[in-house]
């Protein structure tokens, strides 16, 4: 799966039309030659490789944001003349910073979940996935944990909040009782990573977890950014 290029923050519309262009008439050697084709600025071609865009140009992500820091605007009559320079060679960064990449440049990522990595901390508090949840039995006692995507509080559900939790595995539905949001209101509407301990409620196709009590986990995400589409 490839990312569109409208998926990078900060990139202008009209310097995309220009990368697309030039493409178009012939396949870029490297970061350089993308750079001053496109007319592209430093800070654009930064905006790229922290997208991972450059990589069939230039490699892991380190090695992109790298060529692309090197790239400086030169004078119109200098444009055209290449830069030879020593090549330096970095180390690939560990897949946990590829994805705090990934979310900060364009919200999503093509690696493995977040929760993934974050599994084994979360078997050892007995956190389950969303797909092991699906398979267990209407009124059993169990925890979740996932990324908060959704808070919603219909005006006729008095008081009620509904939680969406993502995990690597699926998405768990949340129903959050007025009592739970008075007694842990900061757990339910703060947290990012948001551990659930509660009952299983399975009628039909229709499947939540109750909440009894909340964790914030949100420590465990380190320097990811994520969002939540709340109500207001």
């Amino acid at each position: 799966m490839r990312l569109g290029l409208r998926q990078v923050s900060g990139l202008k519309e009209e310097s995309v039309r220009r990368l697309v262009k030039v493409r178009r008439e012939a396949p870029f050697g490297n970061a350089e030659d993308l750079a001053r084709r496109a007319g592209l600025e430093q800070h654009e071609m930064k905006l790229l490789a922290a997208a991972d865009a450059l990589i069939s140009l230039s490699g892991h992500r380190r090695q992109q944001v790298w060529d692309a820091a090197a790239l400086r605007s030169t004078p119109n009559l200098l444009r055209e003349a290449p830069v030879d320079e020593e090549f330096l060679e970095l180390p690939d960064a560990p897949e946990g910073e590829e994805i705090v990449w990934d979310y900060a440049s364009t919200g999503i990522t093509l690696r493995r979940h977040p929760l993934a990595l974050l599994r084994p901390q979360l078997e050892a508090r007995r956190l389950l996935t969303a797909q092991h949840l699906d398979r267990l039995p209407n009124g059993r006692h169990i925890g979740a944990c996932g990324i908060v995507t959704l808070r919603q509080q219909p005006d006729t559900a008095n008081g009620v909040i509904f939680v969406s939790l993502e995990d690597e595995t699926g998405v768990v539905q949340v129903i959050c009782w007025k009592s739970i949001r008075e007694q842990q209101r900061a757990e339910l509407l703060m947290s990012r990573l948001l551990a659930v301990y509660g009952k299983r409620q399975r009628q039909g196709d229709v499947r939540n977890l109750i909440a009894e009590r909340l964790e914030d986990l949100t420590r465990l995400l380190g320097r990811l950014a994520t969002e939540s589409r709340d109500f207001h």
